[in-house]
């Protein structure tokens, strides 16, 4: 009799795992790993988007003053989560420039520089500790960790000043991340880069009139 118990209790089990194991809609199981790698695909196409639509000329320009200060630390954290994922952060750019419709003009190739630059800077600073990227990734400025402005915070400079050019105060590649105590001791100095810069930007579309920047 236990041996007949023993008997039906298997059989039993094995239909109720065989009943687990069969899609109640009758369609094929998916693989084990089919919806993390789907999920790991889509946060991959999603970064380029993200990029795009914090860098998008039309929202911009819709800003108050300073208002694309907190995106550009998004747009660098968002870079710099990509790349210790081994992405690769000028691909991300550059299809974001592409989304933008700025693809192969001298202001998208600009902008793009500008944002890859101020990846640079982030990792020189060593402002990529976890805290500092959930901090910018909200828009706030992180910490400096490397160099002789340790402990300062990182801030967003415009490298042609606002008082000089207040149209492009909202422009991606005027922006520059920068410690805070070395953005306040320069002031609005116009120098030999600045005055480069605003031909390029002339010559790109993105500033009217350089002449005004001596």
């Amino acid at each position: 009799m236990h041996r007949l118990l023993s008997s039906a209790s298997a059989i039993i089990l094995t239909v109720v795992l065989q009943a687990c194991e069969k899609p109640a809609s009758g369609a094929p199981r998916p693989a084990p790993n089919e919806h993390r790698v789907a999920a790991v695909s889509k946060r991959a196409l999603d970064e380029a988007d993200q990029v795009a639509a914090l860098i998008n000329p039309a929202k911009l320009s819709s800003l108050r003053e300073r208002g694309a200060n907190p995106r550009i630390l998004k747009v660098v954290a968002i870079l710099w989560t990509a790349k210790v994922s081994a992405k690769d952060p000028a691909e991300i750019v550059n299809d974001a420039i592409r989304k933008i419709g700025w693809e192969g003009t001298a202001k998208g190739r600009l902008t793009a520089d500008a944002i890859l630059r101020n990846l640079e800077i982030l990792e020189a600073l060593g402002s990529t500790w976890p805290e500092d990227i959930s901090e910018m990734k909200r828009g706030r400025s992180p910490t400096v960790r490397k160099g002789a402005y340790t402990g300062d915070v990182l801030s967003v400079d415009h490298i042609i000043p606002r008082s000089v050019a207040p149209e492009l105060d909202n422009t991606i590649a005027n922006l520059e991340l920068m410690p805070l105590r070395r953005n306040q001791s320069k002031n609005d100095t116009v120098g030999q880069r600045q005055r480069a810069l605003a031909e390029k930007l002339h010559s790109a579309g993105l500033l009217n009139d350089p002449g005004k920047i001596r």
